[in-house]
């Protein structure tokens, strides 16, 4: 892809920059404006919410007053008091015309229940009526019983409208204003229930919102009063999508999802009775008119943005110009302009540059080869293959004149990293952690004290060197830099490192002496384990080494172990044998003769097992070079463990199953077919060339039981079976199994089935 011109970019930065205030305020008046319309729309249905709220109000207000002078009427007084029968025409007639006087046009009133428990009498629209024999008196008795049972409240319209036609009232549910009779006094019996229709209401609502289907009022307990879908008069509020948890004050504003669209819910709380009244409107309507002036605003927008787009291409074209003028000289003079990654300033860059280049690559490749070559050096002096009088001009000439004039003392420390069953590092980590310590060790040391840290058989060896004169002082500051890079390497990368310290040396013809007292300093890892650091003088401190016996008896029981899969004992020789070896006082290399000893004894073992090098080892590494390169006693226990006993002990343990498993069998099928003779243990054992108490041991580690018990089993079965299937007397089943009296058959049958064996038979048969 062709890169973008210097004009082109030009010209795209100043429409960028004359484009950012343009959509800034097309954005902000599109929010500003529909933000408006929402505060206007907001405000309107809460005006309309209150005026609604003021029309229902009056309506229940008159309701209210009507049915407090007819429960405060003498005529109500009355008829509380005496039981109505048909003969008290006079008292039921003035009542239904206290009834019908409260069921004006303007009340809205369905019905009027007038109920008195003490005379057991129901005054409604449609006559009178005995109260225990209304279908309804049991919900109606518990609503007169209630103590809070008075006020506004929303009513199946079932209850009053059953003994007509059941079912065929217009709305589902009643706003009831119900009272407790008689209205003044402590003993109250009766109840005066004023029933309007929720429909009605609606009607109401429609009047004075128009056909808006959002509009719903809830009572005090967050239920539906009024709903345009009748389904959800009398449900929760959240059955609608409304959660009481928003309706927190007497007024305001939230949106809410209804269904799949989201809606601005504007509700007001009536302070006479706590209904609350919603408006909801779906709020894409509401930003439908912000949506026409967003239009207009784009339209403008793209037109500002058009003739800012000209303005920028205009002025970037006359900024250009005298680079443009100084592109045609330099086109002229070279063939850089045509080259498609170049832009203009890289063209002009490239000429004056160009001089420099050469040099400033040569000098590149210079200092990358200089550290290659300072390490290949310091290699081939640590193991004496540069002349000694070469060293310190070698040295010279990799920056280390200056340092070799000031240092008095020298030493070379050696350090290797330890492998331990803790570690989160495995050898095949080795070269990483080797590349982190060696950056490590350049940070730990600082220059003055030391030539460049070298990676060299699988070691870090440095030169470490010092003004300090005196042995005894530099040895202590030699010994406390190591131990302070140790802690750090431990700290920062979690490994532990073992570091061997050669003699101190005045003179570099002495390193490859040095190094080789380094390496030899810490082999001593072998005995004293892994995190160590070893000074080459502190070797043995002047005692002669001892030369101790094999254990070889450890040696004879681990093989024990091994060929009887005793993985628990087998582990413990093993340790026990490295105890053993690892506490003789022997030089490093000296440590090898017994475990090669012991590792060519178990390959012996293997070798007699018919085990192939391959089960235990399928890389095809000789197990010889793997053990001579382990450095501590912790890594060539382990090492013994994992490569060489624990996969005999588990092929071992294989074989002695699948023996154990075929010995088994043979004793079951001699059982089978011998089962009729005196059949023994030893005589098993005699035919299987086995001794009787290994088969017994292996026999019941297998099935679970005995050998005698497993052949009163089957000899059981067998005459289960006899018994089942044929007529053979019991006497002869007896004979068959070898009991030389019937009765003691019959009492081992019975102890065994808990039935004699004829009762067994009969039972088989007759089932």
């Amino acid at each position: 892809m062709k890169p973008l011109s210097f004009l082109s970019k030009l010209t795209i930065f100043g429409f960028l920059l004359a484009s950012i205030p343009v959509l800034f305020i097309g954005a902000y008046a599109y929010v500003t404006t529909t933000n408006e319309i929402h505060k206007n729309v907001n405000a309107g249905k809460m005006q309309l919410l209150m005026q609604i709220n003021s029309n229902v109000e009056q309506k229940l207000t008159t309701v209210n007053h009507t049915l407090n002078q007819v429960v405060h009427s003498t005529v109500m007084k009355t008829a509380l008091a005496q039981p109505l029968a048909p003969a008290d025409f006079v008292i039921y007639d003035n009542l239904r015309s206290e009834i019908r006087y409260m069921q004006t046009f303007e009340t809205r009133l369905s019905d009027v229940v007038l109920m008195n428990q003490r005379h057991n009498w129901l005054v409604k629209n449609s006559g009178l009526y005995a109260l225990e024999q209304y279908p309804y008196v049991n919900e109606l008795s518990r609503l007169a019983e209630d103590k809070n049972g008075s006020g506004w409240m929303l009513t199946p319209a079932e209850w009053f409208y059953s003994e007509e036609a059941a079912g065929t009232a217009g709305c589902a549910y009643n706003i009831s204003l119900v009272k407790k009779l008689p209205a003044t006094g402590s003993d109250q019996f009766g109840l005066a229930l004023a029933n309007i229709p929720a429909c009605s209401l609606l009607e109401l609502l429609v009047q004075d919102a128009g056909d808006d289907s959002g509009m719903m009022i809830l009572d005090e307990q967050y239920r539906i009063l009024l709903h345009s879908d009748q389904a959800l008069i009398g449900k929760p509020a959240s059955e609608a999508g409304i959660y009481p948890s928003s309706l927190d004050g007497a007024e305001g504003h939230f949106t809410a999802m209804i269904g799949k669209a989201n809606y601005s819910i504007s509700y007001y709380r009536s302070g006479l009775n706590d209904w609350i009244y919603l408006s909801a409107t779906s709020v894409a309507s509401m930003t439908k008119q912000a949506d026409s002036i967003g239009s207009y605003a784009l339209y403008i927008c793209l037109v500002l943005l058009a003739l800012s787009l000209l303005f920028a291409w205009a002025g970037s074209r006359r900024m250009y110009s005298p680079i443009r003028r100084l592109l045609l000289q330099l086109g002229e003079r070279g063939g850089q302009l045509n080259k498609p990654q170049a832009n203009e300033f890289q063209a002009i860059a490239d000429r004056v540059s160009h001089l420099f280049q050469s040099q400033t690559a040569l000098e590149s490749e210079l200092r990358q080869h200089v550290p290659q070559v300072r390490a290949f050096f310091l290699i081939r002096a640590c193991h004496g293959s540069i002349k000694p009088h070469e060293i310190n001009d070698k040295l010279e000439q990799f920056g280390y004149g200056e340092q070799l004039d000031q240092w008095k003392s020298m030493a070379t420390v050696a350090l290797q990293i330890d492998y331990s069953e803790d570690s989160r590092y495995s050898r095949e980590d080795q070269e990483l952690l080797l590349f982190a310590v060696h950056n490590m060790l350049e940070e730990l040391i600082p220059e003055h004290l030391r030539l460049h840290p070298v990676i060299m058989d699988q070691m870090i060896v440095v030169v470490i060197g010092s003004d300090i004169q005196e042995n005894e002082d530099f040895g202590n500051m030699t010994y406390e830099l190591t131990e302070r890079m140790q802690g750090k390497i431990d700290s920062f990368l979690g490994v532990e490192v073992s570091i061997g310290i050669s003699l101190p040396f005045d003179s570099l013809s002495l390193l490859a002496a040095s190094y080789r007292e380094a390496c030899e300093a810490l082999k001593q890892r072998i005995k004293l384990g892994g995190g160590i650091i070893i000074p080459y003088a502190n070797i043995n401190a002047g005692k002669p080494y001892l030369s101790p016996g094999y254990p070889l008896h450890i040696e004879s029981e681990l093989i024990d172990a091994i060929r009887l899969a005793d993985k628990e004992k087998a582990k413990e020789l093993v340790r026990a044998f490295m105890q053993a070896v690892f506490a003789a006082e022997l030089a490093p290399h000296e440590y090898q003769i017994p475990l090669a000893r012991l590792l060519n004894n178990l390959l012996i073992v293997m070798q007699e097992s018919g085990i192939s090098l391959s089960q235990i080892h399928p890389h095809g590494v000789s197990l010889l070079e793997e053990l001579l390169e382990i450095r501590t006693a912790a890594e060539i226990e382990d090492w013994f463990w994992t490569m060489a006993v624990y996969p005999l002990v588990r092929i071992f343990k294989d074989r002695q199953a699948e023996q154990y498993h075929n010995l088994s069998e043979q004793i079951i099928d001699l059982i089978q077919r011998c089962y009729d003779t005196d059949l023994t243990l030893e005589e098993c054992a005699q035919r299987l060339h086995y001794n009787a108490n290994y088969l017994s041991s292996v026999f019941r580690k297998e099935t679970g039981h005995s050998f005698s018990e497993y052949l009163t089993m089957y000899r059981f079965q067998m005459a289960r079976k006899w018994l089942e299937t044929s007529e053979i007397p019991i006497k002869d089943i007896a004979a068959k199994l070898c009991y030389t009296n019937p009765q003691n058959f019959i009492r081992s049958f019975r102890k065994q089935e808990g039935v004699t064996p004829g009762q067994y038979r009969e039972k088989r048969r007759t089932g």
